[in-house]
C-alpha cells in the first residue's frame, strides 16, 4: 500500500496511539485517571504511528532496554511494545511498513537487538524475530505442596507496602533478576506500567520480599482471586517472581504455599530448568507444568551480536540470510575465539529468525534441522553448533512488556 505515511510521533498523538493499541486488544481508551500515569510510561522519540491519509491506521512503540547475553556481556536493545493495527486497515501492510521503520530506527540507534512478546507469534517471523527464550508456567496446590527438608530455603520474607515495593524493587531486580541470559533491564518506564499504574489504580496486588545475610534478595508480586464458590478458598497468580539465589528462590515458594485458604497457586514464569516439583515432598502437588513462549528476538546487528556473546569449544560458518536487513547476510565463522565475517564454505545456512532461537542456547541446531529451519550443508555441522550455542543455565527473561 503506497499511502502510507509512517512518522515519529509527538507527545500530543501519544494518547490516541494508546487508545489504538488498547482498541486492537479488545480494551477501551485510558480514562483520564489512567493517562495521568500512562502519560509517563512513554520514552520520547519512540512511538511510531502509520497514517493512512489523516487517519492513524498503526503503531509501534520502543523502550531502550538491554539484554544479558552468554558469557555475561550486556547488549543495547530496544523493547518493543505496543504494537497495534485498526481492525479496519488490516491486511494493507501497515504493519510492515512500522516494522520496517522501527527496525531502521533500532539501528540508526546502535541498538544491536530488538525484542517483543507477541499476542500473535505468527506474525513476527517474517520480520526476523525468533523465539529466543522459553518460561515455566506453574501451577501448585498448596494444601499438599511441602518442600523437602533438605531444601535452601532460609531467609525471611516480608510484606511490603505499595511505597516500600516501587523504592526496592527496582533495586532487587538489579542484583538478584539478571543472573541468566535472556534477563532485561527494566526502564523507569517499564515500572510505571507494571507497577505504579497498578498501584494508582487500587489493584489488589500484593508484593513480597525476601531478605538473606546480605539483604533484600528477592520478591514476588501476586494477586489474589477470592474463590467464586461458598466452600472454596482463594486462587494466587504470580505475576512477577525476581530471584537467583536457592535461598530466595525456595524461601518465595515457601512463602507462597504457606498462604491460608489458598486451593490453588500459579506462578506465570520462570525459568525452564527449575526443579520446583522435584523440591517438594509429593512432586503430583504440582498439578499443572507448562512450557511457555517467554521472549522474541531479532538480531538487528548480526555481526556485533555474535562478537558479544561467548562460544563453546567448536568451530561453525554459518550462512545467514536477513531479507528485511540485507547488511547482515554473509557468512560467519564462530570459534570459541569469537565471530567474524568469512569467505569460507558455509556448514550451515540459516534465516535470521532462526539464529535468534539458537542465540541464547534455547534451542539445538540439531534439533531446528531435522525439522527444515538450518540447512546442513557438512554433516555433522549441526552437532558442532549444538557444542557451540551451548548454556550452563536454561535462557530466560521474566519480564513482561
Amino acid at each position: 500500500m503506497s499511502d502510507i505515511e509512517i512518522r515519529t510521533l509527538a507527545d500530543t498523538e501519544w494518547r490516541e496511539s494508546l487508545a489504538l493499541f488498547r482498541a486492537a486488544l479488545h480494551v477501551t481508551p485510558p480514562t483520564d485517571e489512567q493517562w495521568a500515569v500512562g502519560s509517563r510510561s512513554y520514552e520520547p522519540g519512540r512511538t511510531l504511528g502509520a497514517f493512512c491519509g489523516d487517519t492513524l491506521a498503526g503503531t509501534a512503540f520502543a523502550w531502550s532496554s538491554d539484554l544479558l547475553v552468554p558469557g555475561g556481556a550486556v547488549v543495547p536493545m530496544a523493547a518493543v511494545t505496543r504494537v497495534g493495527v485498526r481492525s479496519d486497515f488490516r491486511r494493507r501492510g501497515v504493519l510492515r511498513e512500522l516494522m520496517r521503520r522501527q527496525l531502521a530506527d533500532v539501528a540508526d540507534r546502535g541498538e544491536v537487538l530488538a525484542a517483543l512478546r507477541p499476542t500473535e507469534p505468527v506474525i513476527y517471523g517474517r520480520f526476523g524475530y525468533g523465539q529466543a527464550t522459553r518460561g515455566a508456567k506453574t501451577v501448585a496446590a498448596p494444601r499438599n505442596a511441602v518442600l523437602r527438608p533438605e531444601v535452601s530455603s532460609g531467609g525471611r520474607v516480608r510484606l511490603v507496602t505499595p511505597a516500600e515495593a516501587l523504592a526496592v524493587m527496582p533495586g532487587i531486580y538489579e542484583r538478584a533478576g539478571r543472573s541468566r541470559p535472556g534477563t532485561m533491564a527494566r526502564p523507569s518506564y517499564w515500572w510505571t506500567v507494571a507497577y505504579e499504574r497498578a498501584f494508582a489504580a487500587d489493584e489488589h496486588i500484593i508484593v513480597a520480599v525476601h531478605s538473606g545475610p546480605t539483604g533484600d534478595d528477592g520478591y514476588l508480586m501476586y494477586r489474589p482471586t477470592p474463590g467464586a464458590l461458598p466452600g472454596t478458598n482463594a486462587t494466587l497468580a504470580v505475576d512477577d517472581f525476581v530471584a537467583a539465589a536457592p535461598d530466595a528462590v525456595y524461601g518465595l515458594w515457601r512463602f507462597l504455599l504457606g498462604v491460608d485458604l489458598v486451593d490453588e497457586v500459579t506462578v506465570w514464569t520462570r525459568p525452564t530448568d527449575e526443579p520446583i516439583a522435584e523440591a517438594l515432598t509429593d512432586p503430583r502437588a504440582i498439578t499443572s507444568a507448562e512450557h511457555r513462549s517467554d521472549l522474541w528476538l531479532r538480531l538487528v546487528d548480526v555481526p556485533k551480536a555474535l562478537a558479544a556473546r561467548e562460544y563453546g569449544p567448536a568451530t561453525v560458518v554459518l550462512e545467514v540470510e536477513d531479507p528485511l536487513l540485507p547488511s547482515n547476510s554473509g557468512i560467519y565463522r564462530l570459534t570459541p575465539d569469537g565471530a567474524t565475517r568469512t569467505t569460507a564454505t558455509p556448514d550451515l545456512s540459516l534465516g535470521v529468525d532462526v539464529l535468534a532461537m539458537l542465540y541464547l542456547g534455547t534451542w539445538r541446531a540439531g534439533a531446528l534441522t531435522t525439522i527444515g529451519r538450518i540447512r546442513e550443508l557438512t554433516p555433522g555441522a549441526a552437532a558442532k553448533a549444538d557444542t557451540l550455542f551451548a548454556v550452563p543455565q536454561a535462557a530466560w527473561c521474566g519480564t513482561f512488556f
